[in-house]
């Protein structure tokens, strides 16, 4: 087909195309089709042949054609949506370089760039003498400070193992992530170490349930070690009260990590920045910038408050194929890391950070914010739907209430389905006090009130077709 640079070119006109139209009042948020019918319209295989560069376009066409368009303004079903200029530049420009994060041999910039965004967090979360790294993800994040706070505790755990240590505690939410209770399983610690603490009718911890729970396991002869605070709940968005969290612990002498992957973002706000008051004295903090900072995925920090506690966890780095004694060796941040390859991360934050600025970025996120109590608004000012749990932050649950006498839970079951499957609007559900209930939450600062005017007029199209065409239950 060409040159290099044609090839380029086409695909970059592909890349240009597909931008311009997330947001075409025509677009489908997903063209949906099921397994077996992408399996007959893509040719999946491998073969021992190469195909041309024609046939690699069609294949992306195809791909773009038929995946989620996360960027369309009516894609409400993550935390993740919309598209980011600049940010997708340093996506390109990580892809272009090529390069591991374990050296600064073989990524000068790159590691100047992430170390200042770690400083960069660091000290708006308040660890001013902090650390930190980016890591693949808010699991991996929690999973971080999980080990961090064992091995301060048992440093020997490095050398000699867990067997002759007494049996260790842990405290979350029962609002927690999930990525806990696989924390716990990673680090030979068992789910059953886990302790659940009760939250209160709006998902928040109750602090006097955690200093129960805390004496119950201290009664058994446990060792209490590691308790979270979340910042922003998966399903409500909810925040724990992260400084009587923290102090709970730290009279106990026990490691305080705050869950902020999802609801970190929302400190740059003037709105929201009140939540999170006593953060700076946890002992470390999840981040994930690839969420409501609409960062391309993945871009997530652990930050820590003890400067050099990542690296303390880690066994003596013999390697001299790596790790050199040169006079940048100490930039080497591969040594603080679980990972030996590490992908550049930072790059597409940095670019986004330098574009919007710290100003830019607090007006952006309280958009978000704006546009979420519009939408709740409009829940409560029609009679048809049902505020399931009040809006704390980004997050709104509700329910249809049908007119006729159906079955609400497999009703509103059915509007999900019926929009998901016809690419009007992708919004998620959970279960809410054994219900199910909508969880839209808006996280794309391009989207405005049209957009969730929009939104409101196919849910209620969809929901008079379904009813028109439902039977009463008798």
């Amino acid at each position: 087909m060409g040159t290099t640079n044609d090839v380029i070119n086409g695909f970059f006109g592909i890349v240009e195309q597909y931008i311009n139209s997330l947001n075409a009042l025509e677009r489908k948020v997903v063209d949906y089709k099921t397994p077996s019918e992408l399996k007959k319209m893509i040719n999946f295989t491998i073969s021992s042949q190469g195909e041309d560069y024609q046939n690699i376009f069609q294949y992306i066409n195809s791909y773009l054609d038929y995946s989620v368009a996360t960027g369309n303004k009516q894609f409400f079903n993550q935390f993740y949506s919309g598209f980011n200029l600049p940010a997708f530049m340093g996506e390109v420009l990580t892809a272009i370089s090529n390069t591991s994060m374990y050296t600064y041999e073989v990524a000068p910039v790159a590691t100047l760039i992430e170390m200042e965004m770690i400083k960069k967090m660091s000290e708006i979360v308040g660890f001013n003498n902090g650390d930190g790294i980016f890591v693949t993800g808010g699991s991996n994040a929690n999973l971080i400070a999980m080990f961090s706070a064992r091995n301060k505790l048992f440093p020997e755990i490095m050398s000699i193992g867990m067997k002759h240590l007494p049996q260790m505690s842990l405290f979350v939410s029962d609002q927690a992530h999930y990525s806990f209770e696989n924390a716990a399983n990673l680090l030979g610690l068992g789910t059953s170490s886990i302790y659940s603490v009760k939250s209160d009718i709006n998902g928040s911890m109750l602090v006097s349930d955690l200093e129960e729970k805390i004496l119950e396991s201290r009664q058994k002869n446990e060792v209490p070690f590691f308790v979270v605070a979340t910042a922003g709940t998966t399903m409500l968005s909810s925040f724990d009260p992260i400084e009587a969290v923290i102090e709970t612990a730290h009279r106990h002498n026990i490691w305080c990590h705050v869950d902020g992957a999802f609801g970190g973002s929302l400190i740059l706000s003037h709105k929201t920045r009140h939540l999170f008051n006593g953060v700076e004295k946890a002992d470390s903090f999840a981040w994930d910038p690839h969420k409501i900072m609409n960062i391309p995925l993945m871009s997530s920090v652990i930050l820590t408050r003890e400067k050099g506690r990542l690296a303390k966890n880690i066994t003596n780095l013999q390697d001299d194929y790596i790790y050199h004694d040169t006079e940048t060796g100490n930039y080497d941040l591969g040594k603080k890391s679980i990972q030996c390859g590490r992908r550049v991360d930072a790059l597409k934050l940095w670019l986004s950070w330098k574009y919007y600025g710290d100003q830019g970025y607090g007006q952006r996120i309280t958009r978000l914010l704006e546009l979420s109590e519009y939408f709740e608004n409009k829940i409560k000012e029609n009679s048809r739907f049902q505020l399931t749990k009040p809006r704390q932050t980004l997050n709104v649950c509700f329910r249809y209430m049908p007119l006729k006498d159906i079955n609400i839970d497999d009703f509103n079951k059915n509007i999900r389905e019926t929009l998901r499957k016809t690419g009007k609007t992708l919004v998620n559900f959970g279960i809410i006090d054994n219900r199910f209930t909508f969880r839209w939450v808006v996280s794309n600062p391009e989207v405005t009130e049209k957009d969730i005017d929009i939104f409101f007029d196919n849910f209620l199209t969809t929901a008079d077709q379904l009813e028109d065409n439902m039977q009463t239950i008798n």
